[in-house]
C-alpha cells in the first residue's frame, strides 16, 4: 500500500528536477542547479523502477507522466510566473480525467 506514496515522491522527484534544470540553465554546464536537477533525475529513476518491479508498466507510466505534467505546469507557473495559457487548462483538464479513468480501470481489475 506504499505505492501511492512513492508515485507522489516520484512526481515530485521529477518536477523538482525540472524546476532546477529551468534554474540552473544558462549558467554553464555545471551548477548547483543542474547537479540538483540530475541527482533529482536519478532518484526519480529509482522510484520509477521500482514502481515497476509492483505495477504494470500501462498503468505506471501514463499515470507518472500525467501528473508530471501537471505538476510541473503548476510549478512553472507558480515559481516562474509563467503563463498558463486556457487551452492549456483544457489539455490538463483532459490529462486529469485520462488519469481517473486509468486508476478506474485498474481498481476494477
Amino acid at each position: 500500500m506504499l505505492y501511492p506514496v512513492l508515485i507522489l515522491i516520484t512526481v515530485g522527484l521529477n518536477t523538482s528536477a525540472q524546476l532546477l534544470l529551468k534554474l540552473g540553465s544558462g549558467q554553464g554546464l555545471i551548477n548547483l542547479h543542474l547537479l540538483g536537477g540530475v541527482t533529482c533525475y536519478g532518484l526519480s529513476t529509482v522510484c520509477y523502477v521500482v514502481l515497476l518491479g509492483k505495477l504494470n508498466v500501462t498503468f505506471a507510466y501514463p499515470l507518472l507522466i500525467g501528473l508530471s505534467v501537471i505538476a510541473t505546469t503548476f510549478a512553472g507557473a507558480m515559481y516562474f510566473h509563467e503563463k498558463v495559457p486556457f487551452l492549456s487548462m483544457v489539455g490538463i483538464g483532459l490529462m486529469l480525467s485520462g488519469i481517473c479513468a486509468i486508476a478506474f480501470g485498474k481498481s476494477l481489475s
